[in-house]
């Protein structure tokens, strides 16, 4: 998937549209209810990622549930998170290398992940 795709689909998803906090290309996905990030979508220089060549690649950081990172970062088009807490967060390459349902089912989890929680209720003693 592109950025613009992302985009879309996350607006006919969850009625969200990027926010430019930076005022760059720099793209925060945020609920409207919590305003917390489930997504952050950036162009960043290929040898800050490590990663071969010169110039920029697009990528896409999600909150993701801790015991699926480690698998993830083994398969191509997946590294730890860019600028952001490695254990909760993954980095996507928008390289067309991921297929659009992993990118689509990982931009749920994390909007999942970051919207309300419901409160726990104590138990009366």
């Amino acid at each position: 998937m592109t950025r613009e795709e992302i985009f879309i689909w996350c607006k006919r998803q969850y009625g969200t549209e990027p926010d430019y906090p930076w005022l760059d290309c720099n793209a925060v996905l945020r609920h409207r209810d919590t305003r917390k990030w489930y997504g952050l979508v950036m162009e960043v220089a290929r040898d800050k990622l490590g990663l071969p060549g010169e110039g920029t690649i697009q990528v896409m950081n999600v909150k993701c549930d801790s015991l699926l990172i480690g698998s993830l970062r083994e398969k191509p088009g997946f590294l730890p998170a860019y600028h952001m807490n490695k254990e909760n967060w993954i980095t996507i390459l928008l390289d067309g290398g991921v297929p659009e349902e992993e990118i689509k089912s990982l931009l749920d989890m994390s909007y999942l992940m970051t919207g309300k929680q419901p409160k726990n209720k104590k138990s009366p003693s």
